[in-house]
């Protein structure tokens, strides 16, 4: 609305500054006193500020509503992608999906505040334009109506050849990024088997791709530019032409023929600066149709947008139970009744019941691929699932949130930042920079928290203060397990989650280290939470209260 306002103005604006520059010259060639025609130029001086200015607004309207789009985009692009779940998301490329949500956005910068804004100007000026052309010389209006269809059908023919060598560009885009992600990833590898020099001169030749494309499309977007410059100018040529003639031979007055003059090329301009507008956006709507695909393409996950009801196959017998509750004020047994979990066509895990008792130790054990990873993902909400899932016999509804469980996953997650900040995940009261005496005193009692954490993670020597680098740079392996262990337990305790998940947390400790976490988390269970373990080592299962052994299915 706003845009569309400051549009009309800004044609006013134009025809005014028209109509004003006429009255200058035409009383100047009148020999009209400079006493006279100083109004007018004043007048004329304020047209050319007040312009300046509606373009100005213009460009931060465009702009302050691209990146409120942007960022709705790049929202709502987050959320499906959590809301399809890592499962989906570990089956596209990663560099393609990071392309796309970094570099594929910011793209979209020209289409929504240069392209867009364009062709709403267009709209509203070009008729505006011709029509004041029409009411003052019908000849000349009526040669803009004949010639300006021909600006669109020139955009028309060369849009689709610019989208086209576009949309190559893009795809060479993502093969330098995913390729580049793939060497880095492993560099360490390479290294070591001293192939290293093979993939610098693989990732030479995807750069030397990505530039020939780059220029390709340059070379489009200015010919494309060229071909309607040219079209505009012999547009605004014929129709001085035609002015000219007339005036020569005294059917037109000059005032009438310098004002339609004037506005012939300001009639034409919208229209092609939509097409050039439209070559610098070409790029951003190549990865829009990447972006769309991830927000509605549910075809690519029908089953992860909207998981299948747990209660769905096997309803309570109590009716009263299905209603909604909020698990995680409701202490109890972790129950799973007829529990069946599918990848696909497949069914990984086949009307499983179990109990996981609060205060006590369940480890999850089976062989290789046998569904633990799956079972955990399910729990998590990440992979659905059909049968009853209940905690303190309050049905747990599918799609909801766990804000009653803290995970801890075979990968640490660390990022760049102290072990504090990774071990609170963001929390506010890891900030150092606390100033108000509550948050200070906050931030001491969280501080004890992660100490304790860290401690009954077995990761009591990790000092919270060291700085990490990218992925947890500066940590052992199993130092970079304790503190992802840790992570879970501090959630536990500052938000009371009543079960704890630990996908394989000791798979790269020593035995001592082994036992100090154990320890730690027979601390955590004391508390009347429920601790669920997937291990298949001795010493864990020797100290479980419960073991589940998943079978794996045999077809026949």
């Amino acid at each position: 609305m706003i845009g569309a306002l400051l549009g009309l103005a800004q044609t006013v604006i134009v025809i005014a500054f028209a109509w004003l520059l006429t009255q200058a010259i035409t009383m100047t060639v009148a020999g009209e006193p400079l006493s006279q025609i100083m109004p007018t130029l004043v007048a004329l001086a304020g047209v050319v500020v007040l312009r300046s200015v509606l373009i100005w607004l213009l460009e931060v309207s465009a702009n302050r509503g691209a990146a409120l789009v942007k960022s709705q985009l790049r929202a709502r692009v987050m959320a499906k992608l959590a809301e399809r779940g890592p499962d989906w998301v570990a089956s596209q490329q990663s560099a393609g999906l990071a392309t796309v949500v970094t570099t594929g956005l910011d793209a979209l910068d020209n289409y929504f505040a240069r392209y867009l804004p364009q062709l709403l100007l267009t709209v509203i000026a070009t008729p505006l334009l011709i029509a004041v052309m029409l009411w003052h010389d019908l000849a000349s209006g009526l040669t803009v109506i004949v010639v300006i269809p021909l600006i669109p059908l020139f955009m028309i023919l060369i849009g689709r050849a610019t989208q086209s060598v576009q949309q190559r560009q893009w795809q060479a885009l993502q093969r330098l990024g995913t390729g580049f992600l793939d060497v880095v990833g492993g560099l360490g590898t390479l290294k070591i088997y001293g192939r290293e020099q093979r993939q610098f001169i693989r990732i030479h030749s995807i750069t030397e791709d990505y530039r020939t494309r780059t220029m390709k499309v340059l070379r489009v977007s200015f010919l494309s530019g060229f071909v309607l410059e040219l079209a505009a100018s012999l547009s605004v040529a014929l129709i001085a032409v035609s002015i000219g003639l007339r005036l020569v031979d005294g059917s037109l007055l000059l005032g009438v023929g310098l004002f339609v003059l004037l506005l012939a090329p300001e009639a034409f301009l919208p229209v092609r600066q939509v097409g050039a507008q439209f070559h610098a956006a070409a790029d951003g709507l190549a990865a829009a149709e990447e972006l769309f695909a991830i927000l509605h393409d549910d075809a690519a996950a029908p089953d992860l947008a909207l998981p299948v009801s747990v209660t769905d196959a096997a309803p309570p017998a109590n009716p009263a139970s299905a209603a909604p509750a909020t698990p995680g004020s409701v202490p109890g047994v972790l129950r799973l009744h007829g529990v069946t979990v599918r990848r696909g066509d497949t069914v990984v895990i086949d009307h499983l019941d179990a109990e996981f008792a609060p205060g006590e130790i369940s480890v999850l054990r089976g062989v290789s691929g046998v569904g633990k990873s799956t079972l955990v993902a399910a729990l998590l909400g990440f992979i659905p699932m059909t049968g009853e899932l209940t905690l303190g016999g309050a049905v747990v509804d599918a799609g909801a949130t766990r804000p009653w469980l803290a995970w801890a996953g075979q990968r640490p997650g660390l990022f760049r930042g102290t072990v504090a900040e990774n071990v609170a995940l963001g929390a506010a009261s890891a900030d150092p920079a606390a100033v108000d005496q509550k948050l200070v005193d906050q931030k001491l009692i969280d501080q004890k928290l992660i100490e304790q954490a860290l401690d009954w993670a077995g990761a009591a020597s990790v000092s919270a203060d060291t700085m990490l680098g990218v992925n947890g740079d500066g940590l052992s392996g199993g130092q970079g397990q304790r503190v992802a262990t840790a992570r879970a337990i501090y959630r536990a305790l500052t938000t009371d989650c009543r079960v704890i998940i630990l996908d394989e947390p000791t798979s790269a400790l020593d035995a001592d280290t082994e036992a100090d976490l154990l320890a730690g988390l027979r601390r955590l269970a004391a508390t009347g939470r429920a601790v669920i373990v997937v291990s298949h080592r001795p010493a864990v299962i020797a100290v479980a209260d419960n073991v589940i052994e998943l079978q794996e299915l045999v077809y026949v």
